[in-house]
């Protein structure tokens, strides 16, 4: 029979292995969604910047997505810092994306506050990594589940071959903001584009890559990188302070050479 020292001893024994298995176990770097490939990614993105999850960065998106290829998506970091804060950059990826990234967005004049949509290849992560000026990486996402395929098939306007047609043909409109308050105005912007993956036999990868808006000036009041994941003709909506100029230009290009450059009247 065993003492009671060594019946003792075991129990720590035992405890000290469970912790040990339990902590070993643990492959996703303690991320809340559970994600095994985001220690990859926070390294590959992140490295070893020092980052936390926080619920100071919500990404909102349906429970389920019956339409892989437009996933309506709102990422609001505005618990950071608002208008002029403290943010510097922002980047929305999906973990399981044959692409990961998704956007980058500096707010720089705007709001940390964005709307559109995405295409999901299954269910995945989701995630906004918001870097502040003291580089510090603050992390949040949500699940979204959705039927898969939205990378690995060609969008509508592709498949019927009137992309050409309409090809970087922008369409955007400043709105009064009455939910969030009477000091912003919101900006609504399309760009008609196929946003193709080339992850789809035969058909190359071609999408936006950068957008931009300025003032008369040429100071910018945003800017932001686009991925192959962005929806087909992409709609994005973000939010501006209420005062400023009542004119902008809104400058871009694709990866194909193809160059944007429109008035944005408020």
């Amino acid at each position: 029979m065993l003492g009671r020292r060594q019946i003792i001893g075991a129990g720590v024994l035992a405890g000290m292995g469970a912790a040990a298995w339990a902590a070993e176990e643990d492959h996703t770097g303690g991320d809340p969604l559970g994600s095994m490939q985001w220690p990859v990614l926070r390294k590959k993105y992140m490295g070893d910047a020092p980052m936390q999850f926080t619920d100071k960065v919500v990404v909102r998106t349906p429970a389920f997505a019956d339409d892989a290829m437009n996933v309506p998506l709102q990422v609001d970091a505005r618990a950071l810092g608002g208008v002029g804060g403290g943010i510097k950059s922002m980047l929305v990826m999906a973990d399981r994306n044959p692409i990961h990234e998704i956007l980058t967005f500096e707010p720089l004049r705007a709001e940390p506050l964005l709307a559109f949509r995405i295409k999901l290849e299954q269910g995945s992560p989701v995630r906004a990594l918001v870097q502040t000026k003291d580089g510090m990486w603050h992390v949040g996402g949500s699940f979204a589940q959705a039927a898969g395929g939205g990378c690995t098939v060609p969008g509508v306007t592709r498949a019927d071959g009137s992309w050409s047609k309409t090809l970087n043909q922008v369409h955007a409109k400043f709105f009064s903001n009455v939910l969030d308050g009477p000091n912003n105005r919101r900006l609504r912007v399309q760009i008609m584009h196929p946003m193709d993956t080339g992850l789809v036999a035969g058909i190359p990868a071609f999408h936006l890559e950068r957008l931009e808006l300025l003032d008369s000036t040429g100071q910018a009041w945003w800017r932001m990188g686009l991925y192959e994941p962005i929806s087909e003709n992409p709609l994005i909506t973000f939010e501006m302070p209420k005062e400023g100029p009542g004119n902008f230009t809104l400058k871009g290009r694709d990866n194909g050479g193809n160059r944007i450059e429109v008035e944005v009247r408020a």
